[in-house]
């Protein structure tokens, strides 16, 4: 009893002098480890927000936008580039699907510069405030990792004094450096490269630059394309499934997805003059699957234009017609026309023409 007592004793008066703040400083925890930047946001259009409740893209996370082909991803990510620019982030543009185009981001005004040659008068580059990579230089996504990681460590040593925002359209579209060097696209491979040099590098470089002590803060906006695995009993669904892109699945503080499942989910909308058909914009499903910076998750449609979202309303299709009257004129050889929706992608039960209300 006497020995207990004597050790609690000595117990007692160690911790009586021990000063947590100092021992903390000792071991250089107290320089801002715990506490991170207010949130901001990259915004998106008038119509993205009122249909999902969010201001955008959340800046310093990582957001996944994924669906099938042609249904909202890459004009997501055109208005976060335009509005990066607006801000003063650099867009970081990492195109592996190539099927990148200049006109349709000029059209929802992306500031960027023709360099012409002179003696062909051909374009032959874009310069601006952004930085542009594709697959002529980036085979593998070994070289995806260690681009972004480059130009974070130039980041670092004051080289490249900007908050960045990485825009990769589109993880899946391209192989591990195993892969190729073994002439077999094999997706274990892949899906063990992606988790290597995402998962536990890349992707964990973007998130700690929201703690208050970095000078930066970088974000990672990802489209990935998905497919539908069959369902595993006759009375089970059909499953959404990321193409390659599963560490980014986890790894995503917003995941945003466009359209159904087992197809795209989307309308057409086509202006009709004399017999002629145009299409000129997409009703789409849109949901935000998964929220962990404000936790709200939301579903809607929203429509699909060249020049970014509109709100899926009557009116606000209407005065789209409107402000572009003119290229309908080039186009259909009229101001005005008839709007006409293709349900055939909508969803698997409903089918064929709808004629939609045009505000007329």
């Amino acid at each position: 009893m006497a020995k207990k007592k004597l050790t609690e004793a000595i117990s007692g008066a160690v911790k009586g002098n021990f000063n947590l703040e100092s021992f903390k400083k000792s071991k250089n925890l107290s320089n801002n480890q715990v506490t991170f930047k207010d949130q901001r946001w990259i915004p998106l259009s008038a119509a993205f927000q009122d249909v999902l409740s969010l201001p955008g893209i959340p800046m310093g996370h990582i957001t996944l936008l994924r669906g099938h082909s042609d249904t909202g991803k890459t004009t997501a990510l055109i208005e976060a580039a335009v509005s990066a620019q607006k801000m003063g982030v650099l867009p970081v543009f990492i195109i592996t699907e190539m099927k990148w185009n200049w006109d349709h981001a000029r059209q929802m005004g992306f500031q960027m510069e023709e360099v012409v040659d002179e003696e062909t008068g051909e374009i032959v580059d874009y310069t601006g405030n952004f930085i542009y990579v594709d697959r002529s230089s980036l085979n593998t996504i070994e070289d995806v990792a260690s681009f972004i990681a480059d130009l974070l460590d130039e980041q670092a040593k004051g080289r490249l004094p900007h908050d960045l925002l990485f825009l990769w359209d589109s993880v899946g579209s391209i192989p591990c450096l195993m892969s190729i060097e073994k002439n077999s696209n094999n997706p274990q491979w892949n899906a063990g490269a992606m988790s290597q040099q995402f998962g536990n590098f890349i992707n964990q470089k973007i998130i700690l630059s929201r703690k208050s002590n970095t000078p930066y803060t970088n974000t990672m906006v990802v489209v990935n394309k998905i497919w539908v695995s069959p369902a595993e009993t006759p009375m089970s669904q059909p499953r959404m499934r990321n193409k390659g892109g599963d560490t980014m699945f986890f790894d995503s503080s917003l995941i945003v997805t466009f359209g159904n499942i087992t197809n795209s989910g989307t309308s057409k909308l086509k202006a009709t003059k004399n017999g002629k058909d145009v299409e000129f914009a997409k009703r789409t499903r849109i949901m935000c699957d998964k929220n962990h910076v404000t936790g709200v998750t939301t579903k809607g449609t929203t429509v699909i234009t060249v020049h970014g979202f509109i709100d899926d309303d009557p009116k606000a299709i209407d005065q789209y017609k409107k402000e572009h009257k003119d290229e309908w004129l080039t186009i259909l050889g009229a101001g005005d026309f008839e709007i006409k929706e293709d349900l055939s992608e909508w969803d698997e039960s409903r089918n064929g023409i709808l004629a939609v209300n045009d505000g007329e």
